[in-house]
C-alpha cells in the first residue's frame, strides 16, 4: 500500500465548536440525533448509527489545583493496518491503496456488529437499527477522490485539523510537538505511526475524556 493520507488533529488549537462534527453530518446527509441536556458541554454523549464524529467535552483538576479544559474530536483513526479489515467476511471492508481510508461497505450488515466492535481498539464503529448496517466514518473517500480534502478538515476554523500526504503530516506532528513542549511538556502525538488520524494532547491522555488511547 501507498503511504496514503492522513489528518492531524492539534488540540491545543480546538475551541469545541463543533464545526466538524456538524460538517461530517451535512456531507453524509446524516439526520440528527434527538438528546437531552446532561450538564455537559458534549453533546449528543457518544458516536451512534447516524453520528460519525463526536466531539468530547472533559474538565477537572490538575495536580496542583489548575482546572482544564480539554476538547477532544473524536472519530475513526484509518488504522495503518486495520484489525476491522479481517473481522468482517472478505470483501465487506475496503482499505483504499490510494488514501489508505478503511471503509464499511453496505455488506457490514449488523449481524457483524459485534465482530467489528470488538475488533477495533477505538471502539468506533456503531450499529445502525434504521438501515441494518454497521457504520463510521469513511474519512470522505468520496471527497477525497475528487481532489478534496475532508468536510470536517475544511470546516475547521482554527487550523486544529490538517489533511495531506502522510510523510508530510508525520513530519509535521512531530514539528508540532516539539513546538508545544517548551510550554506543555506532556504534548505527545498518539500513536502516529499506527494511525491515520493523528492526534496531538497537550496532556495526559486520561484527561481527554472517555476517549481510547
Amino acid at each position: 500500500m501507498s503511504n496514503g493520507k492522513s489528518i492531524l488533529i492539534d488540540v491545543s488549537r480546538c475551541t469545541g465548536c463543533r464545526g466538524c462534527q456538524v460538517a461530517c453530518k451535512q456531507w453524509n446527509n446524516l439526520p440528527a440525533t434527538e438528546t437531552v441536556q446532561s450538564g455537559s458541554y458534549q453533546n449528543p454523549p457518544d458516536m451512534n448509527g447516524d453520528t460519525y464524529k463526536v466531539v468530547r467535552f472533559a474538565e477537572g483538576r490538575d495536580e496542583q489545583g489548575k482546572p482544564y479544559w480539554h476538547f477532544f474530536s473524536d472519530m475513526c483513526r484509518h488504522c495503518v493496518d486495520a484489525p476491522c479489515y479481517y473481522s468482517a467476511e472478505e470483501g465487506t471492508v475496503i482499505h483504499d491503496e490510494e488514501t489508505g481510508a478503511v471503509v464499511f461497505t453496505d455488506k457490514v450488515t449488523l449481524d457483524y456488529l459485534d465482530s467489528v466492535q470488538g475488533a477495533c481498539p477505538y471502539s468506533i464503529p456503531k450499529g445502525n437499527e434504521r438501515t441494518g448496517k454497521v457504520v463510521k466514518c469513511t474519512m470522505c473517500i468520496d471527497r477525497q477522490k475528487e481532489g478534496k480534502m475532508p468536510a470536517c478538515v475544511l470546516s475547521c476554523p482554527t487550523g486544529a485539523m490538517q489533511y495531506g500526504d502522510r510523510d508530510e503530516i508525520l513530519a509535521l506532528a512531530e514539528k508540532r510537538v516539539q513546538e508545544l513542549q517548551k510550554d506543555y511538556p506532556k504534548a505527545h502525538a498518539l500513536n502516529p505511526e499506527e494511525v491515520r488520524v493523528i492526534y496531538i494532547l497537550t496532556d495526559d491522555d486520561e484527561k481527554y475524556g472517555n476517549i481510547t488511547y
